[in-house]
């Protein structure tokens, strides 16, 4: 398992030095999104899930510039300074439940700092400059905790939320009518698309600005929220788009759009107002 892990992590470092260093010269993506580790300690997770992300990006358009959770805070400063979008991946990792004010049940999971402290720095840049955001899964619950939100710590529903990642339609969603989400819905599609599923913890209030725009069907559990501010895409989904971005128009239409308010993307202009003399 430490060789797995010593190779994982040297493989992430090349990678990290080529995206970071070759492709900023690279004309073809001239999009830059910052996608975190998706954990501090489980090599074999990573390695299971980062692929689909990393495609999925570089399938709508953008280069996917990676940040290993080692690294230092004014490492990943100056990585930031470059990107134009940040991407919260899934975890199989628990959010701390003392960061929501409640004390944890035996049924979540242990936390993972790493992953934590390198969410809250890309939280807090893409929010000071109104980067466009996509959460995924974990990276949903994330977000909502960062912005004064609770969780559910284990889901008791009649619906299996957990039953598989080999389970590509696990249940519908309901999304809220006039929604950014709604309008990301092909035509043609289902009114309540179906969704995989891999979570057992769920967003139990949404964060500071954040709307529900979908919730399970069939048990109300929440499935997304987005920030009620056209000017700045924000949107976290409970689901994986990324593992199904070639069988789903759906799930395509969600990562070209995120892609797309990183290409429009424009530095919020911070206004210096200074007092009469």
């Amino acid at each position: 398992m430490r060789q797995q892990a010593r190779r994982f992590d040297s493989a992430v470092r090349r990678l990290y030095r080529l995206w970071r260093w070759t492709d900023y010269n690279v004309d073809t993506m001239s999009v830059h999104v910052a996608i975190p580790e998706p954990t501090g300690s489980d090599p074999g997770y990573n390695q299971r899930s980062l692929p689909a992300y990393l495609v999925a990006l570089r399938s709508a358009g953008a280069t996917p510039i990676l940040v290993p959770l080692n690294e230092r805070q004014d490492s990943v400063a100056r990585l930031l300074a470059g990107v134009q979008g940040i991407l919260l991946p899934g975890s199989r990792f628990d959010v701390d439940p003392q960061r929501y004010g409640d004390d944890p049940i035996p049924e979540c999971g242990e936390p993972d700092a790493a992953r934590t402290a390198v969410d809250e720095l890309l939280l807090q840049d893409a929010f000071s400059l109104h980067k466009p955001v996509l959460a995924i899964c974990y990276g949903a619950q994330s977000l909502n905790v960062w912005l004064n939100g609770s969780l559910a710590q284990d889901l008791k529903t009649a619906i299996d939320h957990r039953p598989g990642r080999e389970v590509m339609q696990a249940h519908p969603v309901r999304i809220a009518p006039g929604s950014r989400l709604a309008s990301l819905v092909p035509r043609g599609y289902a009114a309540e698309p179906e969704v995989n599923s891999s979570h057992h913890q769920a967003i139990r209030v949404a964060g500071d600005g954040l709307q529900v725009s979908a919730v399970s069907a069939a048990d109300g559990v929440v499935e997304a929220v987005e920030l009620g501010s056209r000017e700045h895409f924000v949107l976290g989904v409970q689901w994986h788009p990324e593992r199904t971005y070639t069988q789903s128009a759906f799930s395509r239409a969600i990562f070209a759009a995120f892609v797309q308010a990183a290409v429009v993307w424009q530095p919020r202009r911070i206004e210096e107002s200074v007092a009469p003399a």
